[in-house]
């Protein structure tokens, strides 16, 4: 049974995960849900679904004037 709390499988798909990634590049609130939505983009659901939600955090961010990598 999957560890759908730790390690879910929409996530876990290779050895590096995307809360490593974003924790390891500083990427903040928005970059960092944008990675996550685009990492996962057609493992849980709609591709298409989650490409929106990324932008829908990039977008945020921009219309915020870009703030920092650390948001």
């Amino acid at each position: 049974m999957a560890d759908l709390i730790n390690q879910p499988p929409h996530y876990a798909f290779s050895a590096i995960e995307p809360i490593d990634v974003i924790e390891a590049w500083g990427l903040g609130f928005h970059l960092g849900c944008a990675v996550k939505y685009i990492a996962r983009a057609g493992r849980k659901g709609e591709m298409v679904v989650d490409l929106q939600k990324a932008r829908w955090f990039l977008d945020r961010l921009i219309a915020k004037g870009g703030g920092n990598a650390v948001d």
